[in-house]
């Protein structure tokens, strides 16, 4: 077969099209790479999906000059996965706060193991867009929990519910959040001395 002979235009158009494919690739693998933290990213500054903010002592401290007196019920809840063999519960189920006055709520957490377990808690709340308005300043969640076994402790949360909620129409009928926490495995039992796998 006999090569056509492609006049200089063209193969700078062909050139020119095969680099952006080739850039257009190159892009494309490197935001499969970045789309888990830039979605969390997203989560984080929206609250998108009920996903928390975390907030510093200085917001907390301006949140509260801006309180109205106003309340919302806050309603706890605690899970484990099933390779977490921990009690772990809200030490109330639900508490009255005023709108823009942080607040501290205690998890109490039990490994009813025969081996020390590190766990990690995720969380959320409900309904998902109050995420944007539940403010956290301290939390267990913000590291990992290593408990031994029988041992039982208290974790604390320091939060507040941020007053621009009472300025969203969407969430003028909500009179309670549910903030809710589930502990899972971190790592596996073997780095920390015991012989069994997990499955």
């Amino acid at each position: 077969m006999v090569g056509v002979a492609l006049d200089p235009q063209t193969q700078r158009a062909n050139t020119r099209t095969g680099l952006m494919a080739f850039a257009l690739a190159c892009a494309m693998v490197g935001l499969g790479f970045a789309s888990v933290p830039l979605y969390r990213l997203f989560c984080q500054v929206t609250g998108f999906g009920g996903t928390t903010q975390i907030a510093s002592e200085t917001e907390a401290a301006r949140a509260a000059a801006a309180a109205t007196g106003k309340t919302m019920s806050i309603r706890f809840d605690g899970s484990t996965a099933v390779d977490v063999p921990w009690s772990f519960r809200p030490s109330q189920p639900t508490d009255t706060v005023t709108i823009g006055q942080r607040d501290m709520a205690t998890y109490v957490a039990r490994n009813d193991g025969d081996y020390p377990i590190t766990g990690t808690a995720t969380f959320n709340v409900e309904p998902a867009q109050a995420g944007l308005y539940f403010h956290k300043v301290q939390c267990f969640c913000f590291t990992e929990q290593t408990l031994e076994p029988g041992q039982e402790v208290q974790m604390p949360v320091v939060y507040y519910v941020d007053p621009a909620i009472l300025e969203d129409d969407f969430m003028a009928h909500v009179e309670q959040i549910t903030l809710s926490y589930t502990f899972h495995r971190a790592k596996d039992p073997v780095s920390t001395g015991d012989a069994r796998s997990v499955n």
